[in-house]
This record gives structure tokens, C-alpha cells and sequence, in this order.
């Protein structure tokens, strides 16, 4: 029997064992829909805990039920190694490692290469591949293919399926998770296209939709992330000139949502978080490089994403001049370090930026966060303060807000605050404005 038609029947009876590298954000809420599909799963991290805490059934990630891992491990339809041997016993991987930028800001895909690398030396014939950390477009026909031919000895599209599918999680939304997020695929031949597609039929609610090669797939979901970014740059920018012109920026975004087409809502902020959307640009204007484009549009902003933290760290500076104070020495507390509401992922967060530079500029800074206790930047630990009330807000000369929680008691913070910046207008509802300004 061929291959393809094996692949198929396979995943048809549901006795195909899928493997998953990597169990973040990305990878285990696929291990856990891919098990639940009915699917036998075994996922791999090189993190001892994270394998422990899988194996005992203890979730640590948001977008996956708790109860739903717990009784996955319990029948046996999911577990966790930190063996990479186990690839020799799977008939799917997806790839879910973490791909960040390096200290010169440009693309770090050695988990992706040491990953594959590992994978060759066990890859069997009648596998199918498939990368879904975000990368540059050619990072699967030029970076993994060759490996895992050198690796294995096996030949890709004969022995083994190979393929690109981007991950799309937005940690935090209530309606779109893992299971029910359209899924693109884009892989090496149309056979490897189509029997990679049908795994991921059997498994997610969302549609499925393919691509000719890995390198559309890879440019798509970049395409996505700096369509955010630029879009994000533009009111970053707009939100600066409308504070010098004595305007609203949220005013004007409210008005301007109200036309039915052609416009997209997009707001501004303290900066960027997130693991996609401050990252994925630069993948695409350091391969741009290597055909001598410079990609002016989505350099410009990114340039102005990077700079609110400073921005918004002046604004605060102006806020404590008027009522007489220097940053110097000022007690600052800031509320939220998370990259977005109501989550505890703070990878990327311009919250942390913001800290950074208040301290630089030598102000006394605290923070408060009820999803987060303590967060690990540029290898140090920092503590957050474990509650607030209306004395310790009193006690501060500036509250800056740099996440819009909704479990925060902001009509508290307002009444007993001396000055407030809110960067996110998570305070608009809030009638006494006396003491509020907002980016």
C-alpha cells in the first residue's frame, strides 16, 4: 500500500500515534485536542517539570481544561517524555518550539534546528512532519528538509510527508481556542499537502485550508502579524500627535469604528507583547535582506512600537511635573505586567520595558498583578506587591496602568490615587476624571 493511502486509512481509524515537541503555549493545547480526537499522543519537552507536571496531570496552560488533561493522562491517550526516542514509535510530529529573536534582534531558530536534528536520528518511514512554530518563508524547504534527509537517510515526499501549518493562539479569547481556529497547511507535494490536512481535520472544528508550499504558509502567517503591527505603529504614532493637538486618539478610533467597512478598530498602547506580533516582523525584513529589500513600511513600525515605552515613561515624567515632582525619586506603582488582559503570559510585555525605564530614571517602582506574583526579566526575579487597597494606592505618587485586567478595582485606584496614567483607557467608564490622564 502506498504511503499516502496508508496515511489515510490510518488516521480514518484513528490508529495513527501522534507526537508533539515541545508542550508551551502552542503545543500542549494540540497534544491535549489531539488526544481527545482519539488519537494516541506522546509529547516531548526537554523541561523535566513541564514532562512531570503532564505526566501527573497538573495543566499549567490557559487555553486547556484542566479536567480534560487530567482525564487524557488517566486513560493512557496522552503522556509526556523528555526522550526524544519517541519519535521512532509516531506516525505525526508537530513541531512547537519556541522561536525568538536573538540579542541583535534577528531570528533564533536553534530549538527548530536542534529539534529536527533530534527527530532525524529516529524518523521512520510513513512520517509526516510538520513545523508550527512561526519563522521566515523557506525556513522548511531549506532548513528542515535537508536535515532530516542527511539525518534519517529517508527521502522526503517517498519516505516521509513534510509540511509548515503556523500556529494561531491568542492566549486569553474565549471564543477562539485551538480546536475551532481555521488551520492553513501548507507542505512539500500535493500528497504531503493532503494527508497532512486530513490529520488536522480529524482532530480540529475550525476549517482547514491549503496552500501550494511551506514557504505560503510561512509568509501568511507572518502577513498576519505585521498587518497588526503596522496597523498598531500607525495609531501609536496618530495617539502622539493627537496628545500634542490637545485631541483624544480613543475618541477618534470610537468614531471612526462606527463605519460598517473598510476600517479595523486597532488601539493604542504601552507597546507591543505577545510572542507573535513584536517577533514576527523582524523574521521578514532580516530574510528580506538576503534579496536586498528593505522592508520600509513594517521597519517604521516596529520602530515606533519599540519606542512607547519610552514614550509613555515621558508622559508619566510630564504628569509628575506638573504636581511639582521629579522622576527622581518619585514612588511609581505599576498595574499589570501581563502582555494582554486577564492572562499570566508576560513574554514580550511592554510592561517589563516600562519598569526598566522608570527605573532608569531612577523613580522607586513597584507593581501589582493579580494573575502574576513575580516575573523573570533579563535574568533577574521580580516580586510583585500582593494586593492593593486604598492605602497603599495613597502612598504612591503615580499609578501607571500598562494592563487592562478586568479584576482590578479601578473606581478604588481613582478615588484614592494622587495621579493615574492609563495607557490602555481601561479607567473611561469612570465619571470623576480629575486625577486621570490617559495616552
Amino acid at each position: 500500500m502506498e504511503m499516502k493511502e496508508m496515511l489515510l486509512k490510518k488516521i480514518e481509524e484513528k490508529e495513527l500515534t501522534v507526537g508533539v515537541v515541545g508542550l508551551g503555549y502552542v503545543g500542549l493545547p494540540l497534544a491535549v485536542e489531539k488526544a481527545k480526537a482519539g488519537f494516541k499522543t506522546i509529547g516531548f519537552d526537554v523541561q523535566d517539570e513541564k514532562v512531570r507536571l503532564v505526566n501527573e496531570g497538573h495543566n499549567y496552560i490557559g487555553d486547556v481544561v484542566d479536567s480534560d488533561l487530567k482525564k487524557l493522562v488517566e486513560t493512557g491517550m496522552l503522556k509526556a517524555t523528555t526522550d526524544f526516542s519517541f519519535v521512532k514509535d509516531v506516525d505525526f510530529i508537530a513541531i512547537c518550539v519556541p522561536t525568538p529573536l536573538d540579542s541583535h534582534q534577528e531570528p533564533d531558530i536553534s530549538y527548530v534546528k536542534s529539534s529536527t536534528e533530534s527527530i532525524s536520528e529516529y524518523l521512520t518511514k510513513g512520517t509526516m512532519v510538520v513545523l508550527e512554530s512561526t519563522t521566515y518563508p523557506g525556513t522548511t524547504e531549506e532548513l528542515i528538509k535537508p536535515i532530516l534527509e542527511n539525518g534519517s537517510g529517508l527521502k522526503c515526499g517517498e519516505d516521509f510527508y513534510l509540511g509548515f501549518s503556523p500556529e494561531r493562539v491568542d492566549p486569553g479569547n474565549l471564543i477562539y481556542k485551538t480546536k475551532n481556529t481555521p488551520k492553513v497547511v501548507g507542505a512539500i507535494g500535493k500528497d504531503a499537502t493532503e494527508v497532512i490536512a486530513s490529520m488536522y481535520r480529524a482532530v480540529l472544528e475550525g476549517e482547514v485550508y491549503e496552500v501550494s508550499s511551506p514557504a505560503i504558509a510561512e509568509m501568511e502567517k507572518i502577513l498576519e502579524n505585521t498587518y497588526r503591527n503596522i496597523n498598531i505603529g500607525l495609531v501609536n504614532e496618530l495617539t502622539m500627535l493627537c496628545n500634542e493637538m490637545g485631541i483624544s486618539m480613543w475618541e477618534v478610533i470610537d468614531a471612526a469604528k462606527t463605519k460598517p467597512y473598510g476600517f479595523q478598530a486597532f488601539y493604542p498602547g504601552p507597546g507591543l507583547g505577545g510572542h507573535c506580533i513584536p517577533l514576527d516582523p523582524y523574521y521578514l525584513s532580516w530574510k528580506a535582506r538576503e534579496y536586498g529589500f528593505h522592508t520600509s513600511m513594517i521597519e517604521s513600525s516596529m520602530m515606533i512600537n519599540d519606542k512607547m515605552p519610552e514614550y509613555c515613561v515621558e508622559r508619566a515624567s510630564k504628569i509628575l511635573n506638573r504636581k511639582g515632582k521629579a522622576m527622581n525619586g518619585s514612588k511609581v506603582l505599576v498595574l499589570g505586567v501581563a502582555y494582554k488582559q486577564d492572562i499570566d503570559d508576560y513574554r514580550e510585555s511592554p510592561a517589563l520595558r516600562v519598569i526598566e525605564v522608570l527605573k532608569k530614571e531612577l523613580a522607586e517602582v513597584d507593581y501589582y498583578d493579580p494573575w502574576i506574583s513575580e516575573y523573570k526579566y533579563l535574568g533577574e526575579k521580580h516580586q510583585g506587591i500582593k494586593e492593593i487597597n486604598p492605602e497603599i494606592i495613597a502612598s504612591y505618587d503615580l499609578i501607571m496602568i500598562t494592563t487592562a485586567h478586568t479584576n482590578v478595582d479601578y473606581d478604588m485606584v481613582q478615588k484614592n490615587a494622587d495621579a493615574i496614567f492609563d495607557t490602555k483607557n481601561v479607567m473611561k467608564n469612570i465619571k470623576d476624571r480629575d486625577n486621570i490622564e490617559v495616552l
